[in-house]
């Protein structure tokens, strides 16, 4: 068999990249490397800013030159690291060789000793990490999530009045309304994005097993605890002061439960949208164009949300291998989190791609009235529950004597349909209050929603 050509392995990077290759500028190899440069820059920036072992602050327009390492990062840089890695076998090193020379090329090489100065690889790499995984949060996959919860609230407010009939265990039950159900998933997702948002993420820079040990052999009248408390915070992040020579990845452990939470709210979103649509609930919008099958030229398949019910599932048994891995590290360093971390662009991919696809199953749909309330009018034996509450009040304020309200309404209703004439005719031989009677004769499924349009505005 004949070699293929050079194919992406990975359907992220192949069928699925226009839709997730905004996250390879933060959660890429290329985008890691980007950060890792970006923290050496600074560092070194913020030690001959000090004036430390003698060393001049670089003036402001060497400052921009060097930055520019992190801040045009390109092709040649990604080439550059790969020749250098491919003799030092040290993805770390070969940033700081880099580092070095660009020092050199901008005529500062009298501070290149401060590159990398005290650090360990994951004082690089916890910074690193913490800055990309914060901004593809930040800038792209929690904008699709808040997107998304904004277009469940439009359908909520939409749809606050249309009477739906309610399935518990999958039967008729008590209606309610599309919007109420709708806004369920509003709320749910709400707090979790919430909890989200204010997620930390946190650095340690305290050198080989957390002991700042080098920094004091070096410069023993420095306060680098403060020093290191300063530049991590300086980059917008949370400085973790105990660490061993890795900082614990606990904030991404709690980072990444919370957004396979979020993704099992999202799934369960996607297959009860997908059971609406198979009941006739909601109908899809035909996109000019498209085959739902190669023999049947009816179809109209729910592939959005099908899309995003699998990759919610790809997406979460990453996101619980990250977090169940990442908890533990053994003695003071081992390196299992290094490969681990590798894959945390391949979790929020699919889980990028899956909200992708719920924002577009979300606008490609519109709900049918018609197919609700024929369903409500097929189904007036969910009144039954109303009924047995009204007559059991009836009982306790002396208007009733009715023995037994529960068994009574069980006995005509349970496993049978019962039409609303037939429902109409045993109100009015029963022995109840005037006033009960009558708001019992005025109730049809339709309006037996209770007060499922007022929580909308809880949201």
């Amino acid at each position: 068999m004949n070699s293929l050509p050079l194919q992406p392995l990975s359907p992220l990077d192949g069928r699925y990249r226009a839709a997730v290759s905004s996250l390879a500028d933060y959660l890429s190899e290329a985008g890691l490397n980007r950060a890792r440069i970006e923290v050496e820059v600074e560092w070194l920036l913020a030690l001959s800013d000090r004036s430390l072992f003698g060393a001049s602050p670089v003036d402001a327009a060497d400052k921009e030159r060097l930055r520019a390492a992190y801040a045009e990062f390109g092709q040649a840089e990604i080439d550059r690291l790969a020749a250098i890695e491919a003799i030092t076998h040290h993805d770390v090193k070969a940033v700081e060789y880099l580092v070095r020379e660009r020092l050199e090329q901008l005529g500062l090489g009298a501070i290149a000793e401060l590159t990398h100065f005290a650090c360990t690889g994951d004082d690089i790499n916890s910074v690193a990490y913490a800055l990309t995984v914060e901004r593809a949060v930040k800038r792209l996959w929690l904008p699709k999530l808040l997107a998304i919860i904004g277009s469940l609230k439009s359908l909520a407010a939409k749809h606050r009045d249309t009477a739906m009939l309610g399935r518990t265990h999958g039967q008729p039950a008590t209606p309610t309304t599309m919007g109420k159900e709708i806004g369920v998933f509003a709320w749910r997702l709400q707090r979790v994005a919430r909890q989200i948002e204010a997620s930390e993420y946190l650095a340690k820079f305290s050198g080989a097993t957390g002991t700042w040990s080098a920094h004091v052999a070096a410069a023993p009248d420095v306060d680098w605890f403060a020093v290191s408390r300063t530049f991590v915070e300086s980059l917008g992040l949370c400085f973790n002061p105990i660490t061993t020579q890795i900082e614990s990845h606990d904030w991404q452990v709690e980072l990444y439960d919370r957004v396979r939470h979020a993704g099992g709210i999202l799934h369960n979103l996607a297959t009860d949208m997908w059971t609406y649509i198979s009941m006739g609930y909601f109908a899809q919008i035909p996109v000019e164009g498209a085959t739902g099958s190669s023999t049947m030229p009816h179809k109209i398949n729910p592939i959005r949300f099908e899309n995003a019910e699998a990759n919610l599932e790809i997406s979460a048994g990453l996101f619980g291998t990250l977090a169940q891995t990442l908890v533990t590290s053994r003695l003071q360093r081992d390196l299992t989190d290094s490969t681990t971390q590798r894959n945390i662009g391949v979790a929020f991919g699919h889980s990028l791609l899956a909200l992708n696809n719920l924002e577009r199953g979300l606008d490609e749909i519109f709900l049918a009235e018609d197919v609700l309330h024929a369903d409500l009018e097929a189904n007036w034996e969910v009144l039954a529950e109303a009924i047995q509450t009204v007559v059991r009040a009836e009982v306790v304020a002396g208007r009733s004597r009715i023995a037994d309200p529960y068994a009574l309404l069980k006995e005509l209703t349970r496993g049978r349909r019962i039409s609303g004439a037939e429902l109409t005719e045993f109100i009015r031989g029963l022995d109840v209050g005037d006033a009960a009677k009558a708001r019992l004769l005025a109730l049809t499924p339709a309006t037996y929603t209770g007060l499922a349009s007022i929580v909308i505005d809880e949201l």
